[in-house]
């Protein structure tokens, strides 16, 4: 498996795998699927501070992650949040795992001081993934998104980084 960073040829792959979890998967709280342009200007957006990366497996990406801003405002500056997707061929393989110590390397590289990641609160696979990696719980938001007729809490995870 290589890590590296995502290239603009890699958007359409990229975009698959979102797609595939909008579509189908409470996992992400995006209604519509991204766009050949959408998914162009999220890896503009994802560069420097705020990588992209993906997994590479036999010339497939096998899964993607990312950071990207917590909040807006000045002071949240030194936080950023997770993004974790792994193609379903590829899942229990590692990729999850890889991707985000990695993306986590990247961040304290960048010199952030937290890592945020909030994950619908029913999915136990991502839970377990930020648990392994570092990440402690530190609340639930609840019913904060409604997808397939459905409320959604969302988890709260944070890793400290120095």
């Amino acid at each position: 498996m290589e890590i590296r960073a995502a290239a603009r040829n890699d958007a359409e792959e990229i975009r698959h795998i979102y797609n595939t979890e909008v579509l189908h998967t409470t996992v992400n709280f995006d209604l519509v699927e991204r766009s050949v342009e959408d998914q162009a200007r999220w890896l503009e957006d994802h560069q420097g501070a705020y990588p992209a990366i993906v997994a590479v497996i036999d010339g497939r990406i096998a899964g993607f992650a990312s950071l990207s801003p917590y909040r807006p405002r000045p002071a949240y500056s030194t936080t950023a949040e997770d993004s974790v997707y792994v193609h379903a061929d590829y899942r229990s393989q590692g990729v999850g795992v890889a991707l985000l110590e990695r993306i986590v390397e990247l961040a304290e590289a960048h010199g952030f001081h937290a890592v945020i990641a909030r994950i619908a609160g029913d999915h136990e696979v991502s839970i377990g993934l930020h648990a392994r990696c570092g990440f402690q719980p530190i609340g639930i938001e609840r019913e904060v998104g409604r997808k397939f007729n459905r409320w959604l809490d969302v988890a709260v995870m944070q890793r400290m980084i120095d």
